[in-house]
């Protein structure tokens, strides 16, 4: 069984799911009288986006971008685009949804690229912020979790394309990976 990889289990389902009702009444907030385009990152970010998608009160789009820059625990620092998007964005405003910002590389290469693309304005939604791993300076602006610098699967995250069926964020057992 999965729940036998994993070594602890960092953020509940039930805290995650409230996390995201906060996040999504913030966005609802922030973006009353506009119609942003969600555009999720492939593939970690798709729980995400779907727990939000659930308390989002606008006329919101959601497109997909799916961006590599892993290989198995590490970034490569290689960004590659595998799937653009299936619109313009041109002035428009465009919240980027992501699974984990970690070293910063990715989200760093995606804003300029849609920037590039010419939206009007780009803003960042993570699920998790491990901070400790940064390497590129970028923030963003709605936050599920903070975390400290483990190696985490679960709700979209995965190893090796495992574990992100899990309904939590779990810590991989060391031995799994290294």
């Amino acid at each position: 069984m999965l729940i036998d990889d994993i070594a602890e289990i960092l953020i509940t389902e039930e805290e995650i799911v409230a996390r995201c009702k906060q996040l999504s009444k913030e966005i609802n907030n922030e973006y009353h009288d506009r119609q942003p385009i969600m555009v999720a990152l492939l593939k970690g970010s798709v729980p995400f986006l779907a727990e939000l998608l659930k308390n989002i009160d606008l006329a919101v789009e959601v497109d997909f971008l799916d961006v590599s820059s892993y290989a198995g625990t590490e970034s490569t620092g290689e960004i590659n685009i595998r799937k653009d998007l299936d619109r313009s964005i041109r002035d428009k405003e465009i919240i980027i949804v992501e699974d984990i910002v970690d070293t910063g590389r990715t989200l760093t290469t995606v804003k300029k690229y849609l920037y590039g693309k010419g939206a009007k304005s780009v803003k960042v939604a993570t699920l998790l912020d491990k901070k400790s791993r940064r390497v590129v300076e970028i923030e963003a602006e709605y936050i599920g979790f903070d975390i400290p610098d483990y190696f985490v699967v679960g709700f979209g995250l995965d190893f090796n394309q495992k574990y992100r069926n899990l309904p939590f964020i779990g810590v991989l057992k060391k031995e799994l990976y290294s």
